[in-house]
């Protein structure tokens, strides 16, 4: 008897025929992409401005230490003259021309030797005592003289005769410069000066302005720089021509020029 064929599907078929009529189906898995989303961070950039170098300052240079700096006050002046001299009695001197340089007093002239009074200094003069005032005082608004003018900065007046300087305390024109006719007595006494015949003392000179504001009858006139005689003065400063005629076109008017006297002991307190 003929066995009965089974369905396609029976599992009933030996092994062997159960897998060639399988179909078998090889699946070959795609790569799985993973895309990672990008993020781009944006650093800020910070520019920082380049830090300068630090600035040397340099401390100004120190002034030296010299007469003109030890002296209690100069005020406005930018040009100085010293005088000074060893002690109250001697009629020898020492004078410097100094000129401000910013804060500092520079020697820009001399030092020189110069004669004083007969008396030497007197920190209380008196009219004929032949003594040099210490002190500290400008100078005269007019440089006078018998030669011709050396070339001040100052006005400058050529003297003539009849030109006289007052010293007669009782006079009304006390320690001033006065003109009086050529050949007419003045009318003022004491030891007033004929200026226009003191032809060596006075190619030139420039008025210390001592006792002029106010002036005080008797404490004492004429005080002047001028040119040295060969000996001590009646209460003068005197140096030697050359020398004078080197300050007087030295001194400036617009400078408010000082001239500081006295001995080494006191002069740093003037």
């Amino acid at each position: 008897m003929a066995a009965a064929v089974a369905g396609c599907g029976s599992s009933d078929a030996p092994a062997a025929h159960r897998r060639d009529a399988v179909r078998t189906i090889t699946t070959t898995a795609a790569p799985v992409v993973t895309t990672v989303p990008t993020t781009t961070t944006t650093v800020p950039t910070t520019t920082t401005a380049p830090v300068p170098a630090p600035v040397a300052h340099t401390a100004a240079p120190a002034c030296a230490t010299s007469l003109a700096s030890s002296l209690s006050s100069t005020g406005n002046a930018t040009q100085l003259l010293t005088v000074e001299a060893s002690g109250y009695g001697t009629t020898y001197a020492t004078l410097t021309a100094w000129a401000r340089q910013g804060p500092c007093w520079v020697a820009v002239l001399g030092p020189w030797t110069a004669r004083l009074g007969a008396s030497g200094f007197s920190d209380h003069k008196t009219e004929g005592d032949n003594a040099t005032p210490t002190g500290s005082y400008g100078l005269g608004a007019v440089v006078y003289g018998n030669a011709a003018d050396p070339g001040v900065r100052y006005s400058y007046h050529q003297l003539v005769c009849g030109d006289w300087w007052d010293e007669d305390p009782s006079s009304p024109q006390y320690n001033q410069f006065v003109h009086v006719s050529c050949g007419q007595n003045p009318p003022f006494g004491g030891d007033s000066e004929a200026l226009w015949q003191e032809t060596q003392a006075y190619p030139a000179f420039a008025v210390i302005d001592y006792n002029t504001a106010p002036v005080e009858p008797g404490a004492g006139s004429a005080i002047f720089l001028h040119a040295d005689v060969g000996g001590p003065t009646a209460g003068c400063v005197s140096i030697p021509l050359s020398d004078l005629d080197a300050v007087l076109r030295w001194l400036d008017p617009a400078q408010d020029p000082l001239v500081v006297m006295g001995p080494s002991s006191e002069i740093a307190r003037f």
